[in-house]
């Protein structure tokens, strides 16, 4: 299993190759009276905005690092087991790039009360639309859906700015 997520982690295929089902499985749930050619059709441009977005951020993150696409994927790896390395180019490689990322997570903290906003307002509009139409099952399913999902940000957040900072201050050290 260790091997498969790692294989995973580093490989762009194999994430697109995920994306591209989750997005025709999606897309055949929310328009079941489509054509399956406009579900895979839909799920292609899914899967290529999807890429391109993973594709740029490797590209950031591993010229912030001053490595390539599969040294970022090892980095992070390394960041999510608290794996201190040895070797000081590696080390160096790490210390920037957990200053890249601790730095975007600082510079978007301000953002987030408005986004958490945006969300909260959206899931009172869909409620409000279900009560004046009379159905509330499905706007309030979609609601403790954004609720959850805000909730599943703000968690993996907190988990991503204690895993770097335990890095950086052992890289210090």
């Amino acid at each position: 299993m260790r091997a498969f997520k790692r294989w995973f982690d580093q490989s762009l295929a194999a994430q697109a190759a995920l994306i591209f089902v989750l997005g025709v499985g999606v897309t055949a749930l929310f328009r079941p009276d489509e054509h399956p050619v406009v579900w895979i059709i839909q799920a292609m441009l899914y899967t290529a905005i999807a890429m391109t977005i993973v594709a740029v951020q490797r590209r950031k993150a591993g010229r912030a690092a001053g490595t390539d696409a599969q040294g970022v994927a090892e980095l992070h790896r390394k960041i999510r087991h608290r794996e201190v390395p040895s070797e000081p180019q590696e080390r160096a490689s790490m210390r920037r790039l957990v200053a890249e990322q601790l730095g975007q997570m600082e510079r978007a903290r301000k953002w987030l009360p408005y986004w958490l906003g945006s969300m909260a307002l959206i899931a009172v509009a869909m409620l409000g639309l279900g009560a004046a139409t009379g159905s509330l099952a499905t706007p309030l399913i979609v609601a403790v859906g954004l609720i959850g999902f805000c909730g599943w940000v703000l968690w993996m957040r907190h988990r991503s700015l204690d895993r770097c900072r335990y890095m950086r201050s052992s890289l210090q050290s």
